[in-house]
């Protein structure tokens, strides 16, 4: 006598009352494939002649994937030409599966891809509501980095020095040489496009306001700021999102640590003792690539280039760039936290908060930047 794993799977039919009663049994699982798809070609051709089907699988001793799969793609392509197909079984083991097996069956009917208004409402409606959320979890989480860093003021013991020394060394120092030679690059192609436009009116010596002014104001820490949001603030996501996922955050809790102490105060602090001196940095490097292209292109001297940058810029132009650096800061730090605190156990989930990390970051800076430039224009500073 075989044993029930290695029955041969079979298919009873007969008539009960109108409806077709196939009766299964034997082993439905995956060593038995060629039996099991003739089976069920046997199958989906009686109960196309049928109106009504139920499968009893009480007598299955086997079912693993393969055989639910089967089972429910039959039923799912004989419900769409118009039958009606149930599959009953008293083993409870059998209704989870076939559950399970329905949730992720491809022969699910697809969406319906016409447009609608309504579904545009809804999508805008959902994307508000996501806002609504974003914005009460990140003023939540600012009350506690709030709370966090008054605990440190308070506590100085607590304040971890060599770890904010630290991610000043990644930030400042190994961030400068990159964010020196793109600033550098940016004053080159802005003040060639202002020579050669300027030109047309015989005022090329006018380049040196033009780049002056916009590299202090506004280029050196937007630049700056964009490119700190992508490589710092993507590793800020990165690393919080793996201790994460390694549950490392949940055993400082149980060390009785404060995550919000150790891992994000340190980080924040960095960012904002670290973006004022690389924007500094930026609009420095950005001045000697505006000064160099006008030296060859415009023929203005260095000397004479300095001189009117001179008597053009004041200290408010340079102070207006120090003082958007640290906010902008801020709410990058604040951004890669609460991404990097929202990874879950996946490294899809990462992957996903840290892509979200740098377009937030970058969204919001250029807000920051767009509001800071309302204000200064408002005071006339």
């Amino acid at each position: 006598m075989a044993s029930p794993d290695t029955a041969e799977p079979q298919a009873v039919f007969r008539d009960d009352d109108g409806t077709l009663a196939v009766v299964l049994a034997g082993s439905w699982s995956a060593d038995r494939a060629p039996r099991i798809e003739s089976l069920a070609k046997e199958i989906a051709e009686r109960v196309e002649k049928a109106s009504r089907a139920r499968f009893d699988l009480s007598a299955v001793v086997r079912l693993d994937t393969l055989g639910a799969y089967v089972l429910n793609r039959i039923k799912h392509q004989q419900e769409a030409a118009g039958s009606g197909v149930e599959i009953v079984s008293k083993r409870p083991e059998h209704g989870i599966l076939l559950a399970e097996v329905g949730v992720h069956d491809h022969y699910a009917s697809p969406a319906d891809n016409q447009f609608r208004v309504v579904d545009v409402l809804v999508n805008i409606g959902e994307a508000v509501v996501r806002f609504g959320r974003d914005i009460v979890g990140g003023a939540m989480f600012l009350g506690e980095v709030v709370v966090g860093s008054a605990g440190v003021v308070f506590g100085p013991r607590k304040f971890r020095g060599p770890s904010l020394v630290n991610q000043i060394e990644m930030i400042a120092f190994n961030g400068a040489p990159i964010i020196m030679l793109i600033s550098f690059l940016v004053g080159c192609i802005v003040a060639q496009q202002g020579i050669f436009q300027l030109q047309q009116f015989g005022a090329t010596v006018f380049v040196v306001n033009l780049t002056g002014i916009l590299i202090l104001r506004e280029l050196g820490v937007l630049l700056t700021s964009i490119m700190i949001a992508g490589r710092s603030g993507s590793a800020f996501t990165a690393e919080i999102g793996s201790m994460k996922m390694r549950e490392e955050i949940d055993a400082l809790r149980v060390m009785g640590l404060d995550p919000i102490e150790v891992l994000v105060v340190p980080r924040i602090l960095a960012l904002v003792i670290s973006l004022p001196i690389l924007t500094f940095i930026s609009s420095m490097a950005g001045l000697t690539g505006a000064a160099l292209v006008s030296w060859l292109y415009g023929n203005i001297g260095i000397d004479t280039f300095l001189a009117r940058l001179q008597s053009v810029i004041t200290w408010k132009h340079f102070a207006v760039g120090l003082i958007k650096a640290p906010f902008m800061a801020f709410v990058i730090g604040l951004i890669a936290s609460i991404e990097g605190l929202a990874v879950k156990g996946s490294a899809e989930s990462l992957g996903r908060q840290v892509t979200a990390s740098v377009v937030k970051a970058i969204f919001m800076v250029i807000v920051v930047d767009g509001l800071f430039a309302i204000f200064f224009a408002s005071i006339e500073f």
